[in-house]
Parts: structure tokens; sequence; C-alpha cells
């Protein structure tokens, strides 16, 4: 599918003329810059966590506190079931996907780092409002004020990973968002684990959330901007000089060439979320602004993350029990994060997507079937039983954490031409968020109706997806960022729509 690429006569075949060397102040900065995806991961994994602490919901969720308690050593798929108690998960990801606009224009206008900034102070304001909570209307504000930092963190952060790394390392580089993202969730389950006997614990668990987002604002104060936006606008010595130390070589003219052209096509476009709607951008529209980023929450995987102690409490563990499941859960996304970084560059994003694609389906299968047979009829379940749903459940999320988890923000920020870019990615995230939060709205719901049905829903989802990557994405591992668009030009389906390239004779090689 992906095929190889005519080089056009327009920066094309510049590719092979690029030099780098890995510099600390390259692993540096990334590393800085990576901190965004622990916001995202620490609110993942401590909301479902708090939703399911007795004195979280003594306090704002009596009704759902009661119900618990009835069926305290019951299975039961209705326990959880609160449109407000989803409310104060979900309530984040609206506030998300609104911001991501607002995201877009920072991240153009004023640069990559800018947005950083902004992420990081509204989550920490989000974090405190929240951890001094008197009321459930207090309890949303703060979730907001986290969403709005997400938005901008999530909108940024990818992108900036992808600009500053060198084509044949990108897809590592830019899984360390989904790296700090991983430990993110593992950190704020063992806070969890430590502060659910506390009558206060939610409140420590909550306001956690304080540091992640310290240290990406001080860290964000010290970060270069990337070469690439520095272009984008107009300060090109000081983006030459970014670059060149980035790249630890003076030898950056074919690169910076590349990134000129680049941004005076993009400065020709003065609308770009207009413009990711024509003709041309067709491919980037529906695999990297809707496909991947809605397909990545249609897996399931993010609803395991939020709910995974709630889960595992319906399913009869003890509250104790619960959260250390859903820790060893989180430890395989933190381990699928590390296969994928390993390897995303040498077996490619297809690889990945579809090897793992089929495991998920097998798990989510296995998951349906056994709730089938053994579970919601008011008895508690064995431990055999027990152990083989959290050893599945683990096997699903490693197959996620190495494919739909860091592929479903890598893919996305390398396909979008510079024009578009901040614009594409502000709809990713926009995107991502919707189903994201209308998958925390209903997900609990969903359980309490559907029951084990809705596994088989989210197995027929992973089916549609695996398909979906099979026919129409190409492989863009170790394609430089400014010549992804040679992939559409020759791939069976795409290239209808786009311009035709001028042929020069030579062929980019796409393993």
């Amino acid at each position: 599918m992906a095929g190889g690429g005519f080089v056009d006569a327009h920066g094309g075949a510049r590719a092979e003329y690029y030099e780098y060397k890995i510099t600390w102040y390259f692993i540096s900065a990334s590393i800085v810059a990576a901190l965004g995806g622990s916001l995202f991961g620490y609110d993942l994994g401590v909301s479902g966590g708090v939703t399911s602490m007795d004195e979280f919901l003594k306090e704002f969720f009596h009704q759902v506190y009661n119900r618990k308690h009835q069926h305290l050593k019951e299975t039961d798929y209705c326990k959880y079931h609160n449109q407000l108690l989803t409310l104060f998960t979900s309530s984040l990801y609206f506030a998300a996907l609104l911001s991501t606009f607002a995201a877009s224009h920072v991240t153009r206008n004023k640069g990559r780092r800018a947005s950083i900034l902004v992420g990081s102070v509204s989550f920490f304001i989000g974090a405190i409002l929240n951890a001094f909570a008197q009321n459930i209307g207090m309890l949303i504000l703060g979730r907001c004020f986290l969403g709005v930092g997400i938005g901008f963190g999530n909108q940024t952060v990818p992108l900036y990973l992808s600009e500053m790394a060198p084509a044949k390392v990108r897809g590592a580089v830019n899984q360390l968002f989904q790296l700090t993202t991983t430990l993110g969730i593992f950190i704020a389950n063992f806070v969890n684990n430590a502060t659910e006997k506390h009558p206060q614990g939610w409140r420590l668990s909550l306001g956690l959330a304080t540091i992640p987002a310290l240290l990406m604002f001080v860290g964000g104060l010290f970060l270069p901007e990337t070469p690439n936006s520095l272009v984008e606008q107009g300060r090109l010595e000081e983006g030459r000089k970014v670059l060149e130390r980035v790249r630890g070589t003076t030898k950056v003219e074919a690169e910076f060439q590349d990134l000129i052209e680049a941004s005076e096509s993009a400065k020709a476009i003065k609308h770009p979320f207009r413009n990711l709607f024509k003709r041309k951008n067709r491919a980037q529209l529906v695999i990297g602004a809707l496909g991947i980023p809605a397909f990545q929450q249609l897996t399931g995987m993010n609803s395991v993350l939020f709910y995974a102690p709630v889960i595992f409490q319906s399913l009869g563990f003890g509250s104790g029990a619960s959260l250390w499941s859903a820790t060893i859960t989180t430890g395989a996304l933190v381990c699928g994060t590390f296969i994928s970084m390993a390897l995303v560059d040498k077996l490619g994003r297809r690889f990945f997507f579809l090897e793992a694609g089929f495991e998920m389906i097998c798990c989510m299968v296995a998951v349906a079937v056994t709730l089938a047979l053994k579970f919601g009829q008011g008895v508690a379940l064995s431990n055999g039983i027990s152990m083989f749903l959290v050893v599945t459940i683990s096997l699903f999320v490693l197959a996620y954490g190495r494919s739909w988890g860091p592929l479903g923000w890598l893919v996305p920020t390398e396909i979008f031409p510079l024009e578009t870019r901040s614009a594409g990615q502000s709809m990713v995230v926009c995107v991502n968020m919707l189903f994201t939060a209308l998958i925390a709205q209903c997900f609990l719901v969903s359980l309490c109706y559907l029951r084990y049905g809705i596994f088989l829903v989210f197995g027929g989802f992973i089916v549609i997806m695996t398909l979906f990557i099979y026919f129409l994405l190409p492989e863009t591992k170790q394609v430089p960022i400014e010549e992804i668009h040679i992939l559409w030009q020759n791939h069976w389906f795409w290239k209808r729509y786009c311009d035709q390239p001028q042929q020069v004779g030579k062929k980019l090689e796409h393993v």
C-alpha cells in the first residue's frame, strides 16, 4: 500500500542531503516538551480511581455510593450508572474540544512554545479548583480548566516533537508524548492506591496534578521554538540557528530550504481550516483529522483507562484490589509504548496498526464471551475467571500501547503540510476529544444496558479501523515531514485527489 514516490522538482529531491546528529540540546528539548503528555495521562489515571473512592462518592454522589454498597460483593453492570458522575469525567474533554481552536491560533501565530505555556497554566488552575472543590459546580469548573490545558497541550506537544525530530527517528521521538502519557497514568494509579483509604485522599489525588503542570510550565520557559514555527513567523535567521543547534551541524541548507518553501506555501493560505477541506487535502482530512483520532477512541481503550477501577469493582473485585488491577493493566500500556518506540521506525506504522488490531479484536471477543457466560448474575466471579479477565484486558492494553495509542498521535502530525499543520492538529485534537467525551459519557450507561455486548461493539469498530488502515494509509516511516505529500501522489486511491507531480526520474524508497 505504501509504494514509492517520485520526487518533485520543488524540494522533494533534497531529503538525501539532510544531515543531523543526536545532540543533548535536541534530547533535552524533546523530553521537556513531552512532559505535556503527563498532564493528559495523570488525569486519565486519576479520574477513574477517584470516582471509585467511597469518600469522594459520599461527598458528591450519594446515590452512586448507596447503590455501590447495596451490591458490594455482587457483580452488577449498573453499579456506577449515573450521568452526573460521568459528566465529571467527560466535561474535561468537552472543554478540551473547544479550546483546540484557540490553541490553533496561538500555535500558528505565537509559536508552539506559547501554547505549551498556556496549557500548563490552565491545567494548574484546574487542579487547584478540583483539590479544594466544595460542590459539584466547582468540580466541573476545575475539570473545564483542566480540559483547556489538555486541549492546548495535546494540540501542540505532538506537533512540536515531530517538527524537532529528524525524519529517521521521528516515530520514536514523537512517541515520547505517549510515553509520558502512559507514565502519568501509571503514577496516578499508585497515587490512588496510596490515598484511597484517607478521608480526604481524593483531594490529594486531584491536587497532585499541579506537579506535572508546574514542571511543564518551568520547562516551557526554557524550550526553544521549533525551526518550522520560526520560519513560519518570518524569523529566518533565528530559525536557521535553532535548526543548526538541534541537528548538531551547520550543514542544514537542504532542510532549511525545504522549510522556507513550505513556509511560503503556508503564508499564501489565509484560511487554513477552510484549506483543509479542499480536494487536494482530502487524504489528510479523512485519515489524519477525522479517521485516526475518532478510531483511536472507538477502540474502547480510554473507557478501560477512565473506568478500570470501576470496571473491576463492578466485576466483584474489592476497592483496593480493583485499583491494583488497574495499575497492572496500566503497566502493560507503558510496556507497549516502549516496544513501539524501539521498533516503529524499523517495522513501520502500518505493521503495528495491523498486527495489534488483530490482537485487540481477539481480546475484545474473549472478554465479551467470558462476561456473557459468567457475569451479571449477582454472583461474585471466581478467582480464575477474574484473573483471566485481568490478563486479557492487559493484553488488549499492551496491543493498544504499541499501536493506536502512540500512532494515533504520531501519524496525524506527520501527514499535514505546513500550511494546514496547526489547523489540522487542532482538528485531530477536536475530533479525539469529542469522541473521548462521548464515550466517557456513554460507557457506563452502555455497560449497564448492553452488558457484555459493549465489548463486541468495540471489537466491531476495531475490525473496521484495521481495514481502514490496510487500504488507505501509506507507510510514513523515515519520510521527511515536508515530503509526505509525495506518498499521496503515488497512492492507489489518494492520487486521484492530488495535483500531478513533476517526475524527475528518481524515487524515494519507503520501505
